[in-house]
């Protein structure tokens, strides 16, 4: 285990789409959606504890929610439990976690991850993040997990990867090699052949991100990063240069991307060494640089927290993404396919947990099933409850809310729960 690793996983979100079971009082990150005895939040510390040490564990969360995660995290310090006085984004966040982890460590290398994503295959997991802060070491970028997608999906971002990867009249060989290219740097070696690939790129204003396909090669490092260049196409680890970011898609810009091979669900998850991030954030955002540097005196002291609860609201309420991974021309993106999801709605849980023959998955220890369909149901243990009849249903008891919903209009569950609690 390398002691240069350092994790930041955020944690300050309300969770609404997951109400009733989440609440602003106790969102979905520190609920057991599973109902495996764990919540999302301690399954993301247990993956990551075989990747750094449990004091380079950082958690970025709500002042409200500090004493959730000192419950359910009692291993982290409580020193390592970043807490923010108001919500500001994920570039503040991150900036925040970055130059505090300087003043432990300047030579770090971090993950950045969320805290309320599935991940079901942890070995493959492992190994790729590791595969990734191998590159991250040895090159100065900043690099994204991209989710090789299974289906025309409209409610993730994509990330366009400005080469294609996938041999569409052949999958399974894409996904061995990238199975494969995992291991590479795990005996620590260079992590690519920087001769091998090509030089001397020049950005075109063609694309949402400045990359045209025809473009994609010929690319000249930031200055600092070692051995070399890193150009086009797949590098020997599959990591390859990132042409774009996109937005949600309809339908058919989704199966659009789907067939076109080189676009990849965004994953939000970022690895980094600490000086790119750093480097990145005082080019592309210095207001919110400068404000973070005028701190660094008071980080891991006992001023810390004061500093950070004057200085930290007169941050720019903005994400990694608007901030830094669209400006930077250093991204690049490692595709991956270990059981990921980010859990955004009943939908996406229904999909992920055990289901019966009928399709049903069922928490709640005296719910009877009867003539009924895909459903999910979530009810309190001690609850007896009869479902008759229902195909594609949500059916939630909790905090004296019982929601019962049609899986197809849970986008609507914002509405139901201002309808309910008013606000």
């Amino acid at each position: 285990m390398n002691k240069n690793n350092y994790i930041v996983i955020m944690a300050g979100g309300v969770g609404s789409r997951f109400w009733p079971m989440s609440t602003e009082e106790k969102p979905k990150q520190f609920l057991d959606v599973l109902g495996i005895g764990k919540t999302l939040l301690q399954q993301t510390v247990a993956r990551f504890k075989t990747i750094a040490p449990a004091e380079n564990i950082l958690i970025v969360t709500s002042s409200k929610y500090k004493e959730l995660v000192i419950a359910q995290c009692p291993e982290l310090l409580e020193s390592n439990i970043l807490l923010e006085p108001c919500m500001r984004n994920t570039a503040p966040c991150i900036a925040y976690a970055a130059y505090k982890i300087k003043g432990l460590n300047p030579n770090a290398n971090m993950v950045v991850a969320p805290s309320d994503h599935l991940i079901t295959n942890e070995a493959d997991f492992v190994r790729i993040i590791e595969n990734g802060l191998d590159f991250t070491v040895a090159n100065d970028t900043l690099l994204t997990l991209g989710i090789q997608p299974h289906r025309p999906e409209t409610g993730y971002g994509y990330i366009q990867s400005a080469s294609p990867l996938i041999n569409n009249d052949d999958p399974d060989s894409y996904r061995e090699r990238i199975n494969s290219s995992a291991q590479i740097g795990s005996e620590g070696n260079s992590y690519v052949k920087m001769t091998d690939v090509a030089t001397n790129f020049s950005p075109s204003g063609e694309t949402e991100r400045g990359i045209s396909d025809d473009q994609c090669g010929n690319f000249s490092p930031s200055e600092g990063t070692e051995g070399g260049t890193l150009g086009k196409g797949i590098l020997e680890s599959g990591i390859c240069k990132v042409a774009s970011f996109r937005e949600k898609p309809n339908l058919e810009t989704a199966k659009t991307y789907l067939s076109e091979g080189n676009y990849f669900w965004n994953s939000g998850i970022f690895l980094w060494s600490l000086k790119s991030i750093l480097s990145a954030f005082e080019s592309f955002v210095p207001e919110v640089a400068g404000i973070f540097q005028k701190g660094e005196a008071f980080y891991n002291t006992e001023k810390e927290q004061a500093f950070i609860d004057e200085m930290f609201p007169t941050c720019t309420n903005i994400s990694i993404d608007y901030a830094v991974m669209e400006k930077a021309d250093n991204i690049y993106v490692q595709p991956a396919d270990f059981g990921w999801s980010d859990l955004g709605t009943w939908g996406s849980l229904w999909e992920k947990r055990e289901r019966c023959e009928q399709g049903n998955t069922v928490v709640g220890e005296k719910v009877h099933v009867f003539e009924s369909n895909n459903c999910i149901v979530n009810m309190p243990k001690d609850k007896k409850v009869v479902i008759q009849g229902l195909d594609d249903y949500i059916v939630v008891e909790d905090n004296d809310v019982l929601l019962i919903c049609k899986k197809e209009e849970e986008q609507r569950i914002k509405e139901f729960r201002t309808a309910v609690l008013g606000a």
